[in-house]
């Protein structure tokens, strides 16, 4: 089919729902915004993986969709299945006394909401689940934990695997029997304990995330995995040097060696610190990523869910100036188009990276 097909075909679909407003632009779901017809051809080609996207950051709303599945209703699935995002990363932060129970908690209800709602949503835990996706027509979730303080010791990995969970983040920002947060005072790299974690995590096929982890521990990481390790979420501290989330270009380099993925945030505050913060900051980081590291190991995890941050806050500063998040993806692949990527290298970023690293972990 050629793009006019294609494109004809897909605006008469739910999968798209678009309609021709002028030549080559899309008016997307009513939205009121265009988009090029470019735009929404590679983001309906591509399996779109955002590698740190909650469907509700609200903790109020969480409890009532995972508490009863059956308050999830058609409408509440809509923005999902057309935001253009095939493959969410649902990870949330545990941690301290109670980082065991509220894993457990957190990995059953997302298994209940899966179980009840299996024809709009699929778990993805396997390469063959990820392939198959896009073509499912169903939205698929990565069950992952952004902390790793519920490995009591080793064997709870394999506990937690066999939950679904396919990737943990080795620490949030402070500092545990693992290693050290990228807030802590000081950090002396992973502990022997940590050691341990990471090659358990390895043998079973779970992805190891460093995000959050100081700049010592996601460098250890690096060296002591034998598999591809992940910066799920995070920018680029070369363009915003105050913010210890953001990785140095020492630590992209070295995941990039490992054959791992960076997934560039919208979250304003990784983003920039001036006063207006826009995607074109955004695209930045994924300029210098690009540069740090190659094409290859460059990909989206923008920590934020469809309603954006500051819904219903009091201050009105965590989301990035001018960005509908519901249509954050098309947004996304219009900058890119912008900054002139190529077509195969735009669909890189937009999944194929984290496909290809998901894979080369998941494989026994």
């Amino acid at each position: 089919m050629n793009r006019r097909g294609f494109l004809r075909a897909a605006g008469a679909g739910a999968a798209v729902g678009a309609a021709m407003i002028n030549r080559g632009r899309y008016l997307l779901f009513g939205a009121g915004r265009e988009y090029s017809a470019r735009a929404v051809e590679l983001v309906q080609r591509s399996t779109v993986i955002d590698m740190l996207a909650p469907l509700w950051i609200s903790p109020s709303k969480t409890q009532k969709m995972l508490g009863n599945p059956e308050n999830f209703k058609a409408e509440d699935f809509a923005p999902y299945k057309d935001s253009g995002i095939n493959v969410f990363h649902i990870s949330i932060g545990t941690g301290g006394p109670d980082a065991y129970l509220e894993t457990l908690q957190f990995l059953s209800g997302y298994n209940s909401f899966l179980a009840r709602h299996d024809a709009w949503f699929e778990r993805v835990d396997t390469p063959a689940r990820l392939d198959a996706i896009k073509a499912s027509g169903k939205v698929g979730l990565i069950l992952g934990i952004q902390n790793s303080e519920h490995f009591r010791k080793a064997d709870d990995v394999d506990y937690f695997y066999g939950l679904g969970q396919r990737v943990s983040q080795l620490t949030y920002n402070a500092r545990t029997l693992i290693g050290n947060g990228s807030t802590e005072r000081r950090d002396e790299g992973l502990s022997d304990f940590g050691v341990s974690i990471v090659e358990r995590m390895n043998k079973l096929g779970m992805a190891v995330d460093v995000s959050h982890c100081g700049d010592k521990t996601t460098l250890d990481a690096f060296e002591v995995s034998k598999k591809p390790v992940l910066i799920t979420h995070s920018n680029c501290r070369a363009l915003n040097p105050n913010h210890p989330r953001c990785k140095t270009d020492e630590a992209i380099k070295a995941m990039a060696a490992k054959g791992g993925v960076m997934g560039i945030t919208m979250e304003r505050l990784f983003v920039g610190s001036g006063s207006s913060v826009t995607m074109e900051n955004v695209l930045d980081h994924v300029d210098h990523a690009v540069k740090t590291a190659g094409i290859e190991h460059v990909g989206i995890g923008t920590d934020v869910d469809l309603d954006g941050r500051d819904r219903g806050a009091a201050r009105k500063k965590n989301d990035l100036d001018g960005v509908e998040y519901t249509r954050k993806i098309y947004n996304l692949t219009e900058g890119l188009i912008r900054r002139r990527y190529s077509k195969p290298d735009i669909r890189l970023i937009l999944g194929g990276n984290f496909q290809r690293a998901l894979t080369a972990i998941w494989e026994a």
